[in-house]
């Protein structure tokens, strides 16, 4: 009877142990999201200037996440980043 307990035992820990390491992966992939870009690429204080040209109001604005994408893309044609870290911040801006 000890050699089952303490298997059971053993294997609740082990539950015990990946229920709580899933946890803190989803806080952590919570607060990454909420946080997005801007812990890893800070936007220069140049960029505001060069955005804000003439806009017309019949056209829809871009949504930010789009300007977000254009400069990722011009970071790996620079080859600043890598096409494997494009394709993972991508993924996380649109959500996928």
């Amino acid at each position: 009877m000890g050699f089952l307990a303490e298997r059971a035992a053993t294997r609740m820990e082990a539950r015990q142990r990946y229920r709580t390491a899933s946890r803190m992966q989803r806080r952590r992939s919570s607060m990454e999201s909420k946080l997005g870009m801007r812990q890893d690429f800070e936007r220069k204080e140049e960029e505001p200037a060069e955005v804000a040209g003439p806009t017309s109001t019949s056209a829809a604005p871009e949504p930010e996440y789009m300007a977000e994408l254009e400069r990722l893309a011009q970071l790996r044609d620079q080859e600043i980043i890598s096409k494997e870290e494009f394709e993972a911040k991508k993924k996380q801006i649109l959500g996928i």
